[in-house]
């Protein structure tokens, strides 16, 4: 199993491809439509994400749902990562953020944030 450094390695392959044509490189395609390209993948991910796991709540033996979530989290994480990537948003910072949220309740940091 790799550890969360893989996405630390992704984000640096998304920034490289900042410099590429989007005719070469499926990344730089996505960055010359911008946030409304990316986010459209994004909710398109995310959906096909849910969906499986719908399927999942339906039939918790489904092998192939099984399969297919973990393919489509995959995908939401890699978007997710691109449009990260193209507004400079380091997933370092991104764990710090998450690391800082360990040992509160996700009621009070949700609190917190709407002061």
């Amino acid at each position: 199993m790799m550890s969360t450094h893989i996405l630390e390695q992704l984000y640096a392959i998304l920034e490289q491809r900042k410099a590429a044509s989007g005719e070469k490189s499926y990344v730089a395609s996505l960055y010359e439509k911008g946030s409304p390209k990316i986010a459209e993948k994004i909710l398109e991910e995310a959906q096909e994400f849910i969906d499986e796991a719908y399927a999942l709540d339906q039939d918790k033996g489904n092998n192939e749902a099984q399969k297919n979530i973990r393919s489509e989290a995959a995908d939401l994480l890699f978007h997710t990562m691109v449009m990260m990537a193209h507004h400079d948003v380091n997933p370092a910072d991104v764990f710090d953020i998450l690391q800082d949220r360990f040992g509160i309740s996700g009621h009070d940091e949700k609190a917190a944030r709407t002061k």
